[in-house]
Order: C-alpha cells, then structure tokens, then sequence
C-alpha cells in the first residue's frame, strides 16, 4: 500500500535517517519505536507527505487517504466541538446541500418532459446514491458515539472549541480522523491526553479498523494491545520485527548481544591490524602487506552500536526524612470554580509509605485535588497534611516552569545539595543525558528532554511525599523504566496522577478513582483496579443489548437492569422473592410471644419497604423509556436533537436522576432483603 524506498535525510553531515526501506500493507497494525531523537516523527511526516527526504522515495496509491495526528496540532477556535468534529464529512455535507438544492429546484420546475428537467432528476438521484453509499445520515450519530468515546459528554459537543485545553482539542483532532476512515492512519503519541477509558476505547476501535495504522506511543501495554509489527529506527536504520512491542524487546535483547560480540570482534581485528601497520610501517619487505592492511581498514564497514542502557543503574531518590503516619486527609472537602462543582464533600487518608494512584476521566479532579493539597487553591472543607511532611511536585507544565538560560548541568546543580552533587552525571546518564548533552541550553532541548529534567530535579532533595501530575507524557519507555524502578525503592509516601497502566502496574497498592464529584477507593494495584473495570464495562454491555421486554425486576428474582450505568444486583433467595410477593394485606402468623402493637409494626415495616421497591421500580421503568426515546433520537440523527444543547442538558439530567433511582431502590431493595431474611430465619416467617 505504501513503499518507503531508501528514504535518507541528512542535516549537514548528520544522518537522522540512512537509507530506510520497509513496505505498510493494508490493515497493518505497526508501533514506531527508537530511542528520543531517533527521527520517529520525522519518519511519520515523511510517510503522510509533508516532509521531503534528502534522498529516496515514498510511492502511495493515488486513491489512498491518510489521517495524521502530530502532536503539536493546529486546531480552528472558531466552532464548537461537534461542528469540528463534523468537517470530517466535508463530502457527505456537500452531498446534503445538493440534495437540498436539486430538490428544491425540482420541486419548482413544471416542465417535467425537458431533458433539462430529467437531467436535474438524475443529479439528485445520483447524489442521493452517493449519500447513501457514504453511510446516510448515520454521520451525525456516528460523530457523537466518537466524540463520547473519547471523553466528551453529549452536554459538551456545543461547548466552544476555544475553550478546550490543548489535551481535549486532540481528542476533537483524534475524533476527526477517526470519521474520515482514512485507508492509513498515523498516530503520534495519541495518548498522552487521554484517560484510561478513552484509552481502552481506542484500543478497541483500531483493533476492528479496516485500514493500516502506524503509530509512536511510550505506553507498553498500548502497543501490546493495538500493534502486531514494530519497527525500530536506530542509528539512521530500521529493523523490522513482525511481532508486537514487548515480544520485540526480547529479539532485540538477543540482537544487541550479538551486535556487541560483532563489535567487539570487529575491534580486536582493527587493533590488530593497526598494530601490524604500526610494526611493520618502515619495513620495505612488508610494504605491500601494509598498504593492503591499510586498505583494508578504509573499506571495512564499521559497526556501530547505541549507547549503553542505563536503565539497569542502581538510581534512588534521597531517603525521605520520616512523617507523622498520616500523611494526608481530607475529610468532607469540596471544590468549586464558580458554578461548576468539581469535587463534592470527599474524604480520604492517605498513610505514611503508601503508593496510591489517582485515576479517572479528564475534568474529574485528580488536577484539582492535588493542588488542593499543596495549598495552591482554596476550597471548602477539611484538607490537612500530617507532621513533618515536605512535598516534591511534578505538575503537568513542570518541563515549561525550567530557565531556558540554564544548562542542563546548570539546572541540577543549582538545587543538588551534599553528597548527590558527586553523582549528577551519573543520574543525567541515567536520565540519557550523555556527554556533551548536559552542556546544551535548556531552550534547545526537546519537551521529553525538559520532562526527563524536570524528574531529575526530583531526585535531589530530601521529600518524604511525591506527588506527580502525570509524569511520563513526555517519556521514553526506556525513561519511564527508570523512573518506576526508582519510585519502586523509594522509601516515602507516592501520589500519581496518571493513565499510562503499565507505568502504575507494580508501583501503586491503592487506587482512588475519581467519578462524578466523587472518589472511590480500591485496594489493590492498577491490574486489580482495571478488572473490576472492564468487569462493569462487560455488564454494562450486557444490560444495553438486553431485550426490553426481558427486564427482570426484583420480584423475579435477578438482578434490575438498566440503560445507564449502574447494575444492581438483588441475590435474594426464590422462597424470599416468593414471600415478598406476597398482596399487601398480607397478615403475619400469630405468635404467643409476639405482641400485638409489634406485630402491626412488623407489618407497617413491611409494607412500607415493599411500597419503596416498587416505587422506584416504576419510575426507574419511565426514566428508561425516555432516556431509550432519546437514544434513538440521537442515533438516527434527528437535527433538532442533535443541534439542541437543552436537549443533551436534559438528557445528563434524566441520566443522573435514573442513576440516583438506582441507588435510591437499592437501598430500599437491601431494607427489605434484610427484613425477610430475619423473619424467614426466625420461627415466625411471613
């Protein structure tokens, strides 16, 4: 499908890439991968056309579309985020207007045995054919179940684009490239500005995409999950592996082993044959033999390796002076930027050594409540640090908050204090900064050069709470390694704000999930946190393709399910349901001991828990019905919902009171199962 033939781009005498060569075939799944620097992006403009090789080529069908997404984008502040979402369909659109047009125009024509008059006729067939081929008006709903995947709620497909961070005006750039359905798609860093959700719908939506995808990513498990070929460039080459990314970190393991014994082979004979020279040099019975020695040594074909990896060095934050055992506490802590409630009377504690995440969709809070610990917001409520705690922060700016007048040596050892100042080199090293490296601008570096700085800067005073806003955005793989071991073995308490998995997984024991104002805590590292997930997202799955007429309700026995979000589970036991069945003027047994006042409260009790259920199962059933009226509305692309802002404002209303419903009958519905297994396990059963 596209060729890259003997591509070389070269700056001055440097070559970034030396004579690449590897063929992308329809629904190819590839991960560009290689160390910061490598020409991964330059590789990538190259591939969609807006970047010349110094030599080589780069042969595309001409029928073939390609959708790029760098990662510094150009984005129009002009319109709201479903009208950018919706130039996707520049085609489909025309199409429309046409239609519009032609019929119009033929609806006034009288003339209906002119050519002119069937010629306008076949146009607006013709043009309805391609609209239909196109997909219809399915566009409009297809557009809004994007857009939702990648993060935005439906109240927000009319909010301005101007007002996006720069993450969320990516996910508008993501979703517009999605639509297209472009026959390549190539991908640059696509996560770092999403959340683990919108991650995991990317992961499933590439996986059933029907065209080739290439893609840069430092998320492990993303890779492992969306690529089945990575291709390393290295050194100006590439080597391809037709295997997903952390099966290719073996071969490549196995490949370095080899590539070092070759050099290492290839040195001794050069020390030897330089040697010989030198010996025989003066000596004219050996002049023929030196002259072909020296010949031999201009030809040879020099093996080249990278630097070695250090990610294997024994790095350590400073030893965190001991604190009071809590650490942190919040305790009815809430929120606000003006009207907009973010976080909602949360409480928490966090304890002295622990390593907690804080995850969740983007907007939720995980910023905000990190500030709110560091003192750097107002709120209301409790929110109070423990004895003797000092902070070490990474803010998710922290690589722009660097002097560019500094180097980079400079910039660490302004604030290295002690013994560390004898190791700087060696965690700059660590860090890929290498020899001249560390005497470079801070200005000229790259933003994973300013990240990895910003992290070393972490590494040199004695905190005893880190806490890290999304740390490895910028960050190699080999980097994040590093930085995970290190925060492994650190001896203080951890906060992490993040969304990359497999940087989590092994480093937190607790997670906090942060949804709808709220925060849940999950015991456990990310692995066990995301089972759960997926186990409700299955669930959830389940209760939107159940049929309606087969709901179950409660008094069947099986769990109430819904078209929101939540499942509720009702394990009652049959003879219960059965008795619980029962008419309302059901009368209890008599009972010697049992008083008569008791046993008109017992009844009360009853009817009144019975009268709750029901209740709410009732209104539960209407709020389904308008809230499944208004899916299907949305999904047939019904302009004066899609365009209404009240409308999808109504809608999260209807979807956040079906939601309090929930938990309103489960509530009453747990009442009532604890009510009748006391009185089914007693020796008067109703």
């Amino acid at each position: 499908m596209v060729s890259i033939n003997n591509v070389s781009l070269l700056f001055g005498s440097f070559a970034l890439l030396d004579e690449v060569s590897f063929l992308i075939t329809r629904q190819e799944r590839i991960g560009l991968t290689g160390r910061n620097g490598a020409g991964k992006s330059t590789l990538m403009k190259i591939i969609a056309g807006l970047q010349d090789p110094t030599s080589g080529s780069v042969e595309r069908p001409r029928e073939l579309t390609i959708g790029y997404l760098e990662q510094q984008m150009k984005i129009s502040d002009t319109t709201t985020v479903l009208e950018e979402a919706l130039t996707s369909f520049t085609e489909m659109r025309a199409l429309e207007q046409e239609i519009a047009d032609t019929s119009r125009a033929v609806a006034e024509r009288t003339d209906y045995e002119t050519e002119s008059y069937h010629q306008l006729c076949d146009r607006l067939h013709a043009a309805g054919e391609r609209h239909q081929m196109l997909g219809g008006s399915d566009y409009v709903a297809l557009t809004g179940q994007t857009l939702t995947g990648l993060g935005f709620s439906p109240a927000e497909f009319n909010r301005p684009t101007r007002e996006l961070s720069g993450g969320w005006r990516m996910r508008v750039e993501l979703a517009k490239i999605l639509l297209r359905k472009p026959d390549l798609i190539l991908l640059d860093e696509p996560t770092n500005h999403l959340d683990i959700e919108s991650i995991l719908w990317l992961e499933d939506f590439l996986e059933t995409y029907s065209g080739a995808v290439v893609l840069v990513s430092h998320d492990r498990t993303f890779l492992d999950n969306v690529t089945k070929r990575t291709i390393e460039i290295s050194l100006g080459k590439v080597y391809d592996y037709r295997v997903p990314y952390t099966k290719y970190t073996e071969l490549r393991k196995e490949r370095r082993e080899q590539q070092v014994s070759a050099f290492r082979n290839q040195q001794k004979m050069i020390d030897d044959t330089e040697k010989f020279i030198e010996r025989f040099r003066y000596k004219p019975t050996k002049a023929v033999q030196v002259q072909s020695k020296i010949k031999q040594l201009k030809k040879l074909d020099r093996i080249e390796i990278e630097d070695e990896d250090m990610s294997a060095m024994n790095i350590r934050f400073s030893p965190a002076p001991r604190s009071g055992t809590v650490v942190v506490e919040a305790d009815e802590a809430s929120k606000r930027y003006g009207s907009h409630l973010v976080l909602d009377k949360i409480s928490m504690k966090i304890e002295r050594g622990e390593k907690v995440a804080f995850v969740g969709r983007n907007g939720e809070g995980k910023t905000t409540l990190a500030r709110m610990i560091l003192g750097q917001t107002d709120f209301d409520g409790i929110m109070k640090k423990g004895h003797n705690v000092s902070t070490g922060y990474f803010a998710q700016n922290q690589d722009e908050l660097l002097n560019d007048e500094y180097t980079v040596f400079e910039t660490v050892d302004r604030i290295a204090r002690g013994d560390i100042r004898t190791r700087l080199r060696d965690i700059l090293g660590a860090f890929l900064f290498h020899g001249d490296d560390i005497d470079k601008k801070v200005k000229v570096l790259s933003g994973g050069e300013r990240s990895r700085l910003a992290i070393v800067q972490l590494l040199l005073e004695p905190y005893n709470l880190l806490l890290l806003d999304e740390p490895t955005n910028h960050l190699d793989i080999r980097s994040k390694e590093i930085l995970k071991k290190a925060l492994i073995k650190f001896d203080g308490t951890l906060i992490v704000v993040s969304h990359d998995r497999d940087f989590l997984d092994g480093l937190v024991s607790k997670v906090f999930e942060f949804r709808n104002r709220k925060i849940r805590t999950h015991l456990g590292g990310i692995a066990e946190f995301l089972r759960s997930r997926k186990i409700e997202s299955l669930r959830e799955l389940e209760k939107k393709s159940a049929p309606e007429g087969k709901r179950s309700q409660s008094a069947k026995g099986t769990s109430l399910k819904t078209t929101g979000a939540n499942t509720l589970k009702a394990p009652v036991p049959k003879d219960q349901i059965a008795a619980a069945t029962v008419q309302e003027n059901v009368i209890l047994p008599q009972n010697s001991k049992m008083r008569y006042l008791e046993k008109k409260e017992t009844e009360r009790v009853y009817r009144r828990l019975r009268r709750q259920t029901e209740e709410s199962e009732a209104e539960i059933t209407r709020l389904e019905g308008e809230i499944a009226a208004m899916n299907t509305r949305l999904a047939s692309g019904d302009s004066e919902a899609v365009n209404d802002a009240s409308f999808y404002t109504s809608y999260e209303e209807k979807k956040q009171n079906l939601e309090a419903l929930m938990l309103q009958w489960e509530q009453a519905h747990s009442e009532l199962e604890g009510f009748m297994t006391e009185y089914m396990n007693s020796d008067d059963n109703i």
